[in-house]
């Protein structure tokens, strides 16, 4: 609660303190404007935003740990599944219609962008906690086999978080 008012992560301490993805992303190109997160081209750029608001307003927050938890002592744990699915599989259908006429390699091209950043760890919770069909977004599964090759995004797991439980 100190850094984060909400007492939430991400948090980023760099002489500031900058709490929120988002928040994080936009300061970091603010500062470093010399070496940009995002694509030259606008509309690419644009795209980025677009992708990282969807994932940060849609999916996320229904993937998150207290939402999840929420939703089984409402719900159950079977019908949380079901109900996290149904909306993350909204999220993610309108995410392949976004992104379609912009992959490459990556999301929006072939070089790791925001939208890659923003999406890659809510692909991977979809896929490994979730159980999440993605034969249904194709895109987004070649997406996630992508990410699941670099090494930086290998080393982001959650499991590989100092904070992890262990199992």
């Amino acid at each position: 609660m100190t850094l984060n008012p909400i007492g939430d992560m991400p948090v980023m301490v760099d002489g500031d303190v900058v709490s929120d993805s988002f928040a994080i992303l936009m300061y970091l190109e603010e500062k470093n404007p010399q070496h940009s997160l995002l694509p030259s081209d606008l509309k690419r750029k644009a795209i980025n935003y677009q992708a990282a608001y969807l994932v940060s307003s849609s999916i996320q927050p229904l993937q998150s740990l207290p939402v999840l938890k929420y939703f089984e002592e409402k719900v159950g744990a079977d019908e949380k599944v079901v109900r996290t699915r149904t909306h993350i599989g909204k999220g993610f259908a309108a995410l392949g219609k976004l992104l379609k006429d912009y992959a490459g390699k990556y999301a929006t091209g072939d070089e790791v962008f925001p939208a890659d950043l923003f999406l890659a760890p809510h692909l991977y919770s979809a896929v490994d906690r979730l159980n999440l069909d993605m034969t249904q977004f194709p895109h987004l599964l070649r997406l996630h086999e992508a990410y699941s090759k670099l090494p930086a995004f290998q080393d982001a797991v959650p499991e590989k978080q100092r904070d992890a439980p262990s199992s």
